[in-house]
């Protein structure tokens, strides 16, 4: 491949983006102080509706509001309480991370729920899911761009020295292309979504926002070939759910940057977090089985958690984004 410039430094690393408890300004804290080289704005789902990944990319749309009806997110004939706690929470985080990152001048990252993931989650008004209509998923697509353009103008005007990256979370990209998002019923699920559809709305989004934008994807079966093809800068996956070398040395291969998720989001039923040293050893295994040069490595891959980290607890999270940390510094002594 040609030499490129990466939007984050080598030997980078980051966290995926939920962490624990409610404190947002202590978690804010830990981001900055154990991720210097590529913090997140983190993302409390304990605080409750509102900060969720769907109620809180939900509470991003332009002109399309939403509420919550029965423990589910759907379409609001208008704006409501529901709505408003959702946009308050992320001004509130949004207030906190210029607070503490004002001098900041490296890249940053930010994420929300892609258009894939939120039309398998979010309902129509007269029920089940906007995935069941073809031109509502296009509709919310465009009012997800839209406001994702927003929300990263936001970032970048209480953080002027910084560089923003975007995450797009699709952890239910798999089933969505393979027809396995189930009905309300259970007795039978939508209609899968067609490969080049999928790229097409990925794509309307990471051209509409117009940063570096990488794609999360924490479950088996990540379209590789298909992110490649949106015009995003990287994938970020759990490692331990690639079961097929070949697609993922393909696309580093072809320029696809890696957020390696190497540190389990939970901690193990004996023993505590790993090391750096594992963490960074269970990178470099991968690497040397796709045979790609460790120089290589240190620039085009971030290490991270496998997953967010909102199930751990506060000494685990800490820890496991510490050792994601040191085992990036290590790739660039390599």
């Amino acid at each position: 491949m040609t030499d490129q410039a990466w939007p984050w430094p080598a030997g980078a690393a980051t966290g995926i983006g939920s962490l624990p408890g409610t404190d947002i300004a202590e978690a804010q804290r830990v981001v900055l102080g154990e991720l210097p080289a590529l913090p997140h704005l983190p993302e409390l789902p304990a605080r409750g509706p509102g900060a969720d990944l769907i109620g809180r990319t939900a509470g991003m749309l332009v002109e399309l509001p939403v509420e919550l009806y029965a423990g589910r997110w759907r379409v609001a004939p208008r704006p409501g309480r529901d709505l408003r706690r959702s946009r308050d929470l992320m001004e509130r985080d949004l207030d906190q991370l210029a607070e503490q990152a004002e001098e900041y001048a490296g890249p940053i990252k930010v994420q929300a729920g892609g258009p894939l993931t939120l039309a398998a989650s979010l309902e129509l008004p007269i029920g089940g899911r906007l995935l069941r209509d073809p031109g509502a998923v296009r509709d919310l697509t465009g009012s997800l761009a839209e406001g994702l353009r927003a929300h990263v103008a936001a970032v970048a005007r209480r953080l002027p020295r910084a560089s923003v990256l975007l995450q797009l979370d699709e952890p239910s990209l798999p089933t969505v292309l393979a027809g396995r998002v189930p009905t309300e019923s259970g007795l039978g699920a939508y209609r899968a979504v067609e490969s080049t559809d999928a790229a097409d709305l990925l794509r309307t989004v990471v051209e509409a926002v117009g940063v570096p934008t990488v794609v999360h994807c924490c479950a088996p079966e990540v379209p590789l070939e298909l992110i490649r093809s949106t015009g995003a800068v990287a994938v970020a996956l759990d490692l331990d759910l690639v079961t097929d070398l070949d697609p993922l040395g393909e696309a580093i291969d072809a320029g696809l940057g890696l957020l390696a998720g190497a540190a389990s989001a939970r901690p193990p039923s004996a023993g505590g977090a790993p090391t750096s040293a594992q963490v960074a050893d269970r990178v470099r295994q991968l690497w040397d089985r796709l045979g790609f040069p460790r120089r290589q490595l240190a620039e085009q891959v971030v290490v991270t958690p496998a997953c967010g980290l909102a199930g751990a607890t506060p000494q685990y999270a800490r820890a496991v984004l510490a050792a994601c940390r040191d085992a990036g510094r290590r790739f660039t002594e390599d």
